[in-house]
């Protein structure tokens, strides 16, 4: 069964939107390891998890930390384990490239922005998944 891939197109803010994805996959009990090589862009994400909502609490560590075994969240910088992807876990790629060894995962999310740089690379994702092989699912989430 080939990975598939939804991709939520329109969101007024990428990492506040992701941020609300992986709540939502946490409350459903699903394991999400959370991927980009932009190292900022993986610490602001780490700070938003604990602020996009008041109440909100989202368990999220880096996936060298000693509890990572534990925690439903993992925050990856390099090339996700294969091995979370057969314990079940799905991948919320926030890099601007495809995710090294997607192929791993039965399902990669996507959130993509209005801004005209992350449409384009995003664009390109989709087509690189689409060579591969993978099923793609398009999901309009700006509300208009």
């Amino acid at each position: 069964m080939p990975t598939r891939v939804d991709f939520a197109f329109g969101a007024a803010d990428r990492l506040l939107k992701a941020c609300e994805v992986t709540q939502k996959q946490v409350e459903a009990g699903r394991r999400l390891v959370v991927f980009t090589r932009n190292a900022g862009r993986l610490r602001k994400f780490d700070r938003l998890l604990w602020q996009f909502e008041a109440t909100a609490f989202v368990p999220h560590v880096m996936s060298d930390d000693p509890l990572a075994n534990r925690t439903p969240v993992l925050l990856e910088g390099r090339a996700p384990s294969s091995e979370l992807a057969r314990e079940g876990a799905w991948l919320l790629n926030l890099d601007t490239d495809c995710p090294p060894g997607g192929e791993h995962f039965e399902r990669i999310l996507e959130i993509v922005s209005d801004h005209p740089e992350d449409k384009a690379a995003a664009r390109q994702r989709w087509r690189t998944y689409q060579e591969i092989g993978f099923e793609l699912r398009a999901h309009d989430i700006s509300g208009r």
